[in-house]
């Protein structure tokens, strides 16, 4: 049914898996769609207590695969069209969803473990402010999820400096 997202329930747990482990999971519109319709069928079945988001290989997600992108597309629409929707689909969920974070968590990769009820990490895993290093404002919820979650002047720091978080500190 999906060709970069794993879906599979087990005892009652809706496991989804990013899996483009040669890309480090980053996200493309296929990806974005795909989690969207997986969080919506965890979402509908009755069998589903609750959500794990996590990534195969060494990352949970590295955010837009950059490879996709050029300079002529309008980056507004490419949040409205996929981005939101994702995140909007995980906050409408009345299950609990876990991140579970196993490796780097960058830019939109970051966003979608903030948009996540709980947080858990592995010992490698990591997070990055990656927007500022190409030039962008944090998007896909970040700036919505971040502040919310460590305050606004820390949320602030880390967009700013774009500097790496490690599990021990996050």
């Amino acid at each position: 049914m999906f060709e970069t997202v794993k879906y599979e329930v087990a005892k009652g747990v809706a496991w989804i898996t990013l899996n483009r482990p040669d890309k480090l999971n980053a996200f493309t519109e296929q990806v974005n769609k795909e989690v969207q319709l997986s969080v919506k069928q965890a979402s509908r079945d009755k069998e589903v207590r609750c959500l794990v988001i996590t990534g195969e290989g060494r990352a949970f997600c590295s955010g837009q695969d950059l490879q996709g992108v050029n300079e002529d597309m309008d980056h507004g629409e490419v949040l409205r069209k996929f981005y939101n929707p994702m995140v909007m689909e995980l906050h409408r969920c009345e299950k609990p969803i876990i991140a579970a974070v196993n490796g780097v968590a960058a830019g939109a990769g970051m966003s979608l473990a903030l948009a996540c009820d709980f947080r858990i990490l592995s010992e490698k895993a990591s997070f990055l402010e990656a927007f500022i290093h190409v030039g962008l404002v944090p998007d896909a919820g970040n700036l919505y999820f971040l502040p919310k979650l460590i305050g606004h002047a820390k949320a602030m720091e880390l967009a700013v400096l774009g500097e790496k978080i490690t599990a021990e500190d996050a």
